[in-house]
């Protein structure tokens, strides 16, 4: 038996139940009750230095810098 095969069978019964178990391990993770303070605080990442709604013009907005300046 050569490695190709060797390998190939280890992937098809090992390696399967390996990634199965991995992915059974991942989601019950993800739903476990003490997580949902750390996955809201990621939840709310891209809001946390929010705090006005940005102008419909783009007044507020910092100029882009000129690239002649450098």
């Amino acid at each position: 038996m050569g490695t190709y095969d060797f390998l190939r069978h280890f992937a098809d019964s090992w390696g399967l139940l390996a990634m199965f178990v991995f992915f059974s391990a991942a989601v019950i993770w993800a739903l476990l009750p003490g997580s949902r303070t750390g996955q809201s605080d990621a939840a709310n990442i891209p809001f946390r230095h929010d705090d006005r709604p940005a102008a419909e013009d783009g007044a507020d907005r910092p100029a882009a810098a000129d690239p002649s300046d450098t």
